[in-house]
């Protein structure tokens, strides 16, 4: 189950003053999940109306209706090991979404599963939390002990200009639980329940 606090103690950062995240990348589809175009940028050369544009769009994974919308799947141990997503995960992690090869491997993966009836863009943010430091009585004491790093990842549907719309469905690896990484677990978000895109987790492998 994932912890409600847990996910606002992410968004509560997700602000242009408070906001944490290093890097954006992302890549614009067809229906037919070719790609269109590709994005990759630090996020600090945003503008701040793109950063406020973008860290809306990655807040609605975290933010969203906890153990409803967003579920918690764990990866089995055989889907960590080989030529995994799980593994690919790690290394867009690992190098903070700069390997534009990885990049460009992961939005082909998608686009080669993903149903769509119009054009889409993928999302992936890098971030980085500090984790605040708590003492028994849950008061913040002082600097923080640990960091948080992980990935968000948003698919929305695009109009006009490459104008995207809200998150059809979207993931944060890895899992945060009880004020830490959970790195065989990944919380899934689905905008519409009855009809969830099970695409998504059959390419995660959960």
């Amino acid at each position: 189950m994932i912890n409600r606090e847990d996910m606002l103690a992410l968004t509560r950062r997700m602000t242009v003053k408070r906001t944490s995240m290093t890097r954006i990348a992302g890549g614009y589809l067809d229906r037919d999940g070719y790609i269109d175009g590709t994005f990759n940028t630090g996020f600090l050369k945003l503008s701040p109306d793109d950063k406020e544009k973008n860290l809306q769009i990655a807040k609605f994974i975290p933010f969203a209706d906890t153990n409803k919308n967003l579920k918690e799947y764990a990866f089995s141990d055989e889907k960590t090991k080989g030529d995994s997503m799980w593994k690919m995960l790690m290394g867009m992690r690992a190098c903070g979404l700069k390997n534009d090869a990885l990049m460009e491997t992961f939005y082909e993966i998608v686009g080669e599963r993903y149903q769509s009836e119009g054009d889409y863009a993928i999302f992936v943010f890098h971030d980085r939390y500090d984790i605040p430091a708590k003492g028994k009585d849950h008061v913040r004491q002082g600097e923080s002990e640990e960091m948080f790093e992980y990935l968000i990842c948003a698919i929305c549907p695009v109009s006009g200009d490459y104008e995207p719309g809200e998150p059809e469905c979207g993931f944060l690896f890895p899992a945060y639980m009880d004020g830490g990484a959970v790195m065989n677990y990944v919380d899934v978000y689905q905008k519409n329940q009855e009809y969830p895109h099970t695409e998504l987790l059959k390419l995660l492998g959960v």
